[in-house]
């Protein structure tokens, strides 16, 4: 097994498009989102790695400085380490490169938003979860985002992943040509349940049609 593929992760099988890239949180593991799977795509492969940092035991996919701080040269180091990965892993699993819509929560949010925007060409689209701005101070117009699919589904009274925050994070996506769509809810630093038809309406609607046969992402 490649190097890379040695990372602690969980693959299932599917048979429909688009396979999921499932990003956990701070403190997470492999195995905290794959419920999504019943909910938002039932019948698609799922892909699901553990992040590579420890915080005081707890799994992360990159350094922070302290709450709400990110070491964002680390960040922008795993998330190149990342897309290599995932690389190995369409080798492996015999997924159609560029293909994979992530779902990522908070931390794994957050690690979804800057491989967007450091390998645009890995994903087909995403869905972030209470996510934050991963960089500062990003201020480039390189289109090379246009036409990508990004949901952002914060909650109004998230003490993170603020308002603030949200605006920001399209804003940035946006500059890049993505076509970002809000989803917001009443509740703080979580996911919500009563989000998740909505979502998986989101990926039928903006994500399916882009990554089935005939389509764009990976052909």
């Amino acid at each position: 097994m490649s190097e890379e593929l040695q990372r602690p992760h969980v693959w299932l099988p599917g048979s429909d498009d688009p396979p999921l890239l499932l990003l956990h949180g701070t403190g997470g593991d492999e195995h905290d989102l794959l419920g999504l799977r019943d909910h938002l795509a039932p019948d698609a492969a799922v892909l699901s790695p553990r992040g590579s940092v420890s915080e005081h035991g707890m799994a992360r996919f990159f350094r922070r400085l302290r709450e709400g701080v990110f070491d964002e040269d680390d960040l922008r180091l795993r998330a190149d380490e990342l897309a290599a990965f995932l690389r190995q892993a369409e080798q492996k699993y015999a997924v159609a490169a560029g293909s994979w819509l992530a779902v990522g929560f908070s931390n794994g949010a957050n690690m979804a938003s800057a491989l967007l925007l450091r390998h645009p060409e890995s994903l087909a689209g995403a869905v972030l979860l209470a996510a934050m701005v991963p960089f500062q101070h990003d201020e480039s117009e390189d289109q090379a985002l246009t036409g990508k699919p990004v949901l952002i589904v914060n909650g109004t009274r998230d003490p993170m992943a603020t308002p603030d925050q949200t605006s920001r994070l399209a804003d940035q996506l946006r500059r890049r040509g993505a076509e970002v769509e809000l989803l917001t809810f009443n509740g703080g630093h979580t996911i919500d349940a009563g989000r998740l038809p909505q979502i998986k309406e989101f990926i039928d609607r903006r994500i399916r049609p882009f990554t089935s046969p005939g389509g764009q992402a990976g052909r």
